[in-house]
């Protein structure tokens, strides 16, 4: 059984930075594909960014060139920097892990960034 604990959440005011993290347990992390995903209170939760296996990268067009998706294997840990940050950015955010090659998916407990404006 896979678990992911996330940290770095917290309160920042607008246009301030951010960074999360997301440590796995067990051995699949430097085989998987990782997420951030957040939801937004009464919003579905959405897909933030993704970084494969060979550090391929993508984001939403809503944090583009504000938010970078990072993973260190060596630390079963995967990253997101977020800069210049908006009230809209304010969200649970959900760490998000899929092995390669199958259907099996875990998710972490989610860490609250609130922004002020």
């Amino acid at each position: 059984q896979v678990q992911l604990v996330e940290s770095g959440g917290g309160l920042v005011q607008a246009g301030g930075s951010l960074r999360l993290s997301c440590a796995a347990s067990g051995n699949i992390f430097k085989s998987s594909a990782m997420c951030w995903y957040r939801q937004a209170p009464g919003q579905q939760r959405e897909l933030v960014a993704t970084i494969t296996t060979g550090d391929s990268t993508n984001y939403a067009d809503s944090v583009k060139g504000r938010f970078t998706i990072s993973r260190d294997n060596a630390k079963n840990t995967v990253y997101l920097q977020m800069n210049s940050l908006k009230s809209e950015d304010t969200a649970v955010y959900y760490c998000y892990l899929n092995p390669d090659i199958t259907t099996v998916y875990y998710w972490g407990q989610g860490t609250q960034v609130t922004v002020s404006s």
